[in-house]
């Protein structure tokens, strides 16, 4: 049972599914790249993103490797999934990623492949880079220490390897635990949640790429996902999938207050934290609030 046929939309709009079709361009995240591509072009070593949960640090790190073409740049994503990684793994993953066809088992012979490797990719006039993406993951000072040495790898003037950590806030304990690498980080991004207009946008993109015909979603009910998902892109879509498969059941043509307001009880959403808002601001954002679902209760 799908609604993509009830709403006349060629895919599902709001899929959490890792797709560049859907990537919006917002004023954060093409800055945040800018800053990052910046990194990379000028040789700076190490950049580090951090944002919370959801924020759209992976989709970020995707939309980098597409801007990395092969006759510029010798590039690779590499995804932390667990935190039990060692620095052999690491050391030999990227090796291989960056073109050492057969990585040797002892260390110090993998680093000189590793470093001719590197020295082909100059003479070729490209880049060096490797993304990481979960970077939260890398949690002992050995790992660091590693990247601390791949970071080493150069020639006079010129770095030979550009490396990018994107991870949760917690990245920054990660990188403490090896002060010199800290010192290192050249460029440094923090992604933040979506204000409600570009909330807006986000959902009318998707919408657009999707094949919709027409918004769907009733003005105030924008508002009310922004505020539910707390302005989080992935729990927007969340929320907006959710919405439109429970007024496609109740075969409602357009989401109303009272869709979202179900579907953030269902999800566990309707309790917002309040603790990011400035000083003096919180009484009356939750006194608009309790005014908001008063008003829904009696309709």
């Amino acid at each position: 049972m799908s609604y993509q046929g009830y709403y006349e939309l060629e895919r599902e709009p709001f899929s959490n599914a890792p797709d560049a079709r859907f990537y919006y361009n917002s004023e954060q995240h093409s800055q945040a790249l800018l800053r990052l591509m910046y990194a990379v072009d000028s040789n700076k070593g190490l950049a580090v993103l951090v944002g919370g949960v959801g924020t759209g640090k992976t989709t970020l790190a995707r939309r980098m490797l597409d801007n990395l073409p092969e006759d510029r740049y010798e590039s690779s994503l590499l995804v932390m999934v667990h935190s039990g990684i060692t620095p052999e793994w690491i050391l030999t993953r990227i090796a291989m990623q960056l073109g050492v066809r057969t990585p040797a088992g002892d260390r110090l012979k993998l680093l000189k492949q590793l470093y001719t490797r590197l020295l082909e990719i100059e003479a070729e006039g490209r880049r060096a880079v490797v993304l990481i993406d979960e970077a939260q993951m890398l949690q002992s000072r050995e790992l660091m220490e590693e990247f601390r040495g791949l970071l080493n790898l150069e020639v006079p003037g010129k770095k030979l390897l550009n490396i990018v950590f994107f991870g949760l806030p917690e990245l920054e304990d990660s990188l403490a635990l090896d002060e010199p690498l800290a010192q290192r980080v050249a460029v440094k991004v923090q992604l933040k949640s979506m204000t409600v207009g570009t909330t807006t946008s986000y959902i009318k993109h998707r919408l657009h790429v999707a094949g919709a015909k027409r918004l769907l979603y009733d003005n105030e009910v924008i508002h009310l996902i922004h505020r539910y998902a707390g302005g989080i892109p992935r729990l927007i879509n969340t929320i907006c999938d959710n919405c439109l498969f429970e007024a496609y059941l109740c075969r409602m043509k357009r989401i109303d207050s009272r869709i979202a307001h179900s579907v953030a009880g269902d999800l566990g959403l309707l309790q917002q934290p309040v603790s990011d808002l400035p000083q003096g601001k919180v009484e009356d954002e939750l006194t608009e609030i309790e005014s908001m679902l008063d008003r829904l209760e009696r309709k």
